[in-house]
């Protein structure tokens, strides 16, 4: 049954809480942990599991999203498997974009019926997680449910940011409360005694459940729930099937984040620097894939590392550089000061002959030159820092807005795709 179910992975609209990474790419296409980009998570948790048959719904800058995608999953033909992205388009049914994520599945079931799927798993493009999705098939089957929603466990104070699901003692969903204000009573939707004792793990005061935007539908149920003009599922589409659908939670133990504004990608990136992070990606039995660039090694010449991870191809030299991401092909220079740094790398190495005519024209080389210091902040692919710049340095009461080659958003400093920082610059 697993080769019958049709994965689809929503890749959000305009990422306006992600925004200025999203300002050229889709939310699933942001460069992510050195060497990744986000969509490779969904997508390596289908293949895991079994599940090879995978849309991927975009509509915004979908340009770097298909070149990824593309230039990485090739199935072989004995597979059967494919990954194909689909971008809003006009037909003589549908005219305009999508209006939600329920609407982006509505408006591609012409796509879909093509496949003849016994059942549909909707995913984000923006999660951190690592899940066996073929047991959560399992269990959907097992309980007979109509629609499974996977759910994880939450302390009261983030209950305000999700939606809240209220569970009887066999899981089966009879309430489902968006985001609920911090001062609304919420007691009555606290998980089940025997619910919680079930779960690996389980932390006391973790008590409520939330969505995680994760669901599996049978294919018939799917239809009917979106037979009307709906437009999201966390906000429509599950509460209003609770009265007429059998909808069970399926409760995830594991590390799960949702990656959707500036400060949550910044801080679950930094957090795969220290010792013990919450999300492993050295899991040698199911791995995280993405493309293949055969990059060289990096190599770090009389430079002092701490809690850093290193993509491939970089060369850093007589740098200093502490709890940060340094990503493919990023060249530090000599004196240069790295701390809470999340460097998305490059998209390419200058020759000698294309960084003698920018120096002419006073454009630093791409990366990190000499004696720059950078603290709390995010570089975008190919930006150029110049020598002795000073970024997040001197001034720790940042006011968030957009600036002339840079963003200050959550008090974090992101210097833009293709920037150039002159040298010397002080933000």
């Amino acid at each position: 049954m697993l080769s019958n179910v049709l994965s689809i992975i929503l890749g959000g609209g305009r990422g306006q809480r992600l925004h200025p990474l999203t300002r050229e790419r889709a939310k699933p296409a942001i460069p992510f942990a050195g060497k990744y980009r986000l969509v490779d998570i969904p997508i390596s948790n289908c293949i895991h599991s079994g599940f090879r048959q995978i849309y991927i719904l975009t509509q915004f800058n979908s340009s770097s999203l298909n070149n990824h995608i593309a230039g990485t999953y090739i199935f072989d033909s004995f597979s059967r498997g494919f990954i194909e992205t689909l971008a809003a388009e006009q037909t003589l049914k549908h005219t305009g974009w999508y209006r939600g994520t329920a609407d982006a599945v509505r408006q591609n079931f012409d796509h879909f019926h093509t496949r003849n799927p016994s059942h549909y798993l909707i995913l984000s493009g923006d999660q951190l997680y690592r899940m066996d999705l073929e047991d959560f098939f399992k269990q959907h089957v097992k309980h007979k449910a109509d629609i499974t929603v996977a759910a994880t466990t939450v302390p009261r104070e983030k209950t305000h940011n999700l939606g809240i699901l209220k569970v009887n003692p066999s899981g089966r969903i009879t309430r489902f409360i968006e985001k609920p204000e911090t001062d609304q009573d919420i007691s009555d939707l606290k998980t089940p005694a025997n619910l919680a004792a079930s779960v690996k793990g389980y932390n006391r005061e973790k008590e409520y459940l939330a969505s995680m935007g994760i669901y599996l539908f049978n294919a018939s149920i799917l239809e009917q729930a979106l037979d009307n003009e709906m437009t999201d599922f966390g906000k429509d589409i599950i509460p209003s099937s609770i009265d007429r659908f059998r909808v069970q939670a399926y409760i995830f133990p594991g590390f799960w984040e949702d990656i959707g504004t500036i400060k949550s990608f910044y801080e679950t990136s930094i957090n795969l620097t220290t010792i013990t992070p919450c999300f492993d990606f050295y899991d040698e039995t199911s791995p995280i894939y993405t493309h293949r660039r055969d990059l060289p090694p990096s190599k770090i010449n009389y430079s002092t590392i701490t809690e850093t991870l290193t993509a491939d191809g970089c060369i850093i030299t007589n740098a200093n550089i502490m709890h940060s991401i340094i990503g493919v092909r990023t060249v530090i220079e000599s004196g240069a000061s790295l701390d809470g740094v999340i460097c998305m790398g490059s998209d390419y190495y200058e020759t000698p002959e294309q960084k003698e005519e920018n120096r002419k024209q006073g454009i630093p080389d791409i990366g990190i030159s000499r004696g720059a210091l950078i603290r709390r902040a995010i570089i975008d692919r190919n930006a150029r820092i110049g020598e002795n710049c000073r970024i997040g340095i001197d001034d720790k009461n940042r006011e968030d807005g957009e600036y002339k080659n840079y963003h200050i958003r959550d008090g974090i400093i992101i210097i833009t795709k293709n920037s150039i920082i002159p040298s010397g610059t002080v933000v």
